[in-house]
């Protein structure tokens, strides 16, 4: 009896995030981590390109936005895996992979990259930095599971149709 109530257990936390191997991230979060590959990216872009004032016009540009993510991926880190050294351990890895991807480029780095810049800065409003920084093909060190929908969501959403059918 113990083994099937501890299964249903693990499973159960399992299904929430909180036993898996690799944590899961919120919504907030995932999008934080896609903030923080573009950064990256076009901070390897601008240090191999030699475009460091497109690099601070972006910085200064999406300043509130990208301290936003900051902080979502430092909550993320000491809710996931502890604190601030597994957080520095990810921005290394991070831009590892951004100079790895650079690497492989090669010669077309520029050319590809430095595009990324004209984008990002021609977005209409920095609310569309999220989405856009989402749809980006940028390497991430470490693959990301998002979180299940809390089932308080789908019990509501249930209990809406048994609701409506009623009716």
């Amino acid at each position: 009896m113990r083994a099937i109530i501890g299964g249903v257990l693990a499973a159960g936390l399992a299904a929430a995030g909180v036993a898996s191997a690799e944590p899961c991230a919120r919504p907030a979060e995932h999008a934080a981590f896609d903030l923080a590959a573009l950064k990256s990216a076009l901070m390897v872009t601008a240090l191999t390109c030699h475009a460091e004032d497109r690099y601070n016009q972006f910085v200064v540009r999406y300043r509130a936005d990208l301290l936003k993510a900051e902080h979502a991926l430092g909550a993320y880190f000491v809710r996931a895996h502890g604190g601030q050294r597994a957080l520095d351990d990810y921005i290394t890895s991070l831009a590892n992979a951004q100079s790895e991807a650079g690497i492989r480029l090669g010669g077309t780095i520029c050319d590809q990259r430095l595009a990324m810049f004209d984008r990002v800065m021609a977005l209409s409003s920095t609310a569309e930095l999220p989405r856009f920084a989402g749809t980006q093909a940028i390497p991430q060190p470490q693959p990301l599971a998002d979180c299940p929908a809390p089932a308080r969501a789908a019990r509501t959403v249930l209990a809406s149709h048994a609701h409506h059918d009623r009716h």
